[in-house]
């Protein structure tokens, strides 16, 4: 990974061929929704590597999660939401 610019308000990388442009902010503070999350080939995978990892799902009253804390949405995604070390909410999905 390598830099392709800073300026007072983000750093820009260049992550082996996709651009990462992460803020500079005076102060981190978690937020209540999704910040970032990733496309995953099999949702039901990479939950299992997140539990393996100490990494635990969240879970949420009213959405219908299965046993391992993944959501079916209408529309056929498939997702899991879990925290960073920040308390920042995360996600993987399966489309």
């Amino acid at each position: 990974m390598r830099d392709i610019s800073l300026t007072p308000f983000a750093l820009v990388f260049d992550a082996n061929g996709v651009t990462l442009r992460v803020s500079i902010v005076r102060e981190v503070v978690a937020a209540g929704y999704t910040v970032l999350g990733w496309e995953v080939p099999d949702i039901g995978a990479a939950a299992r590597a997140l539990l393996e990892a100490g990494i635990r799902l969240e879970r949420y009253d009213g959405i219908g999660q299965d046993a391992m804390g993944i959501w079916s949405a209408p529309g056929g995604a498939r997702v899991a939401w879990f925290k960073d070390p920040d308390g920042n909410l995360l996600s993987a999905t399966q489309f």
